[in-house]
């Protein structure tokens, strides 16, 4: 049986680059399988494929959302940057709505957007790295251009498709 399929956000090019040398410096190698990334879904139904793929479609004839990284997420046990977007909301909702019927507990309960930098370390080198990110940081923008699709491989994800929200090249 296939993996499910995780739907991401594609960050901007400056941005990923940002964020993922940030995961690579402070995910645990051993555990860092994928590229940094913003899910929308963690785990749809691999005989959704074709669905997933037109509602991806459509979603992504609008403009892209705004977005903005607007703090820091305590994890536990590593650190992530909160997003706020009312727009990349609105996106995600009309998808849910289209993946009515197929959401596990963890998609169809609320939606925390964020991007995990550190995870899976003890506690007290999560609240290290927490404390030195939060000396220096401010909110800023964060380019989303389009959607991405993927299937779940146990640990690493197999790229099926790239989307991009109308006017993005």
């Amino acid at each position: 049986m296939a993996g499910p399929l995780i739907v991401t956000a594609e960050l901007g090019k400056a941005d990923f680059a940002w964020a993922n040398g940030l995961r690579s410096r402070h995910f645990p190698p051993e555990r860092n399988q994928v590229p940094t990334h913003l899910t929308l879904f963690h785990a749809l139904p691999p005989s959704s494929e074709g669905e997933v793929r037109r509602a991806i479609k459509r979603a992504c004839a609008a403009p892209p959302p705004g977005a903005e990284i607007a703090g820091l997420m305590s994890l536990g046990g590593g650190v992530a940057f909160r997003i706020r977007s009312a727009e990349l909301d609105a996106v995600r909702e009309e998808l849910a709505s289209a993946f009515h019927g197929l959401l596990t507990a963890q998609d169809s309960g609320g939606w925390a957007p964020h991007i995990t930098i550190q995870n899976k370390v003890e506690p007290a080198a999560a609240r290290e790295l927490m404390t030195s990110l939060e000396r220096s940081f401010e909110p800023r923008p964060l380019s989303i251009r389009g959607l991405l699709l993927f299937r779940y491989l146990g640990g690493p994800w197999e790229p099926l498709g790239n989307w991009q929200f109308r006017g993005v090249s």
